[in-house]
Order: C-alpha cells, then structure tokens, then sequence
C-alpha cells in the first residue's frame, strides 16, 4: 500500500505514537533507576547529614542527571545520539533538567506541607518525570529525528 492512501497514514500516525510509548517506556526505565538513585543520595542527604530540603533536593538531583543523560544516550535516545557523549548535548540535558528540577522542587515543598518528606519526594519524582521526558525528547533530542520515533 502507498502512503498516500488513508490506510497508509493511518498506519504511519499509529506507528509514530507506538514509537513515542516505547521511548517514554524506556525513559521511565533509566529513570527507575535514577529515581533510586536520586531517592538514595536525597534520604542521606536530609537523614543523615540533616540538610535542608532545598539543597539537599539539588544535590540528589546533580548526582542523578548524569546517570540519566549517559543511560539515555546510550538506550532511548541512542538513534537522534548516535550513542555519542557530547558536551553540548550534555549542557542541553542539564538545562532542560533544570525546569524538571525546578518543577521537583515546587511539588517536593507543596507536598510537604501535606505529606511525609519521603512521600512528597515521591510525587515530586512523578511530576518531574512529565517535564523531563517532554523537554528531553522535544528539545535535547529532538533536532534528529529516529525512523522510528
């Protein structure tokens, strides 16, 4: 069948969005594990070395970015990355995270007028993964696009 048909765009939209599930199903896994680890760094940041919630909310969020933007260069976005490391994609990834971090932060201290610290880092996680996967997949690896996406 040609693309031109209704049946052949039909096919091509669907694919397209079967294509964005399985890269926001893989961005949620490399963001499983640096949820862990951003959970981890963050519980010893303010149980144990009794930190602000703020800074340490930065810190958890420094040490796991890293992580995210290596494993998603490596798995989710590796046919717009080439599977390449590069310095300007990297900064790119940091700022974009920065509006996640900022989006984190917000929900963290909302919630924590409500909710236990460790529970409102929870939600905070979840609202933050909404913002860093559309950032990420619209403005950090967006300019390539993959046959697939």
């Amino acid at each position: 069948m040609e693309r031109n048909t209704l049946f052949g765009r039909i096919r091509d939209v669907a694919a397209a969005r079967i294509g964005l599930f399985k890269k926001a199903g893989s961005f949620a896994a490399v963001g499983a594990v640096n949820t862990l680890v951003d959970f981890a760094v963050f519980a010893a940041a303010v149980k144990v070395f009794a930190l602000p919630l703020v800074p340490a909310n930065v810190l958890s969020w420094a040490v796991a970015v890293t992580g995210s933007y290596v494993m998603n260069t490596y798995t989710t976005f590796a046919a717009e990355s080439g599977r390449q490391l590069q310095a300007r994609a990297y900064g790119a990834f940091i700022l974009s995270g920065i509006a996640g971090l900022i989006a984190n932060t917000t929900a963290l201290v909302l919630a924590s007028y409500v909710l236990p610290v460790l529970l409102a880092k929870i939600v905070a996680i979840g609202v933050s993964f909404l913002v860093n996967f559309t950032l990420t997949h619209l403005v950090v690896f967006g300019t390539k696009r993959a046959a697939n996406d």
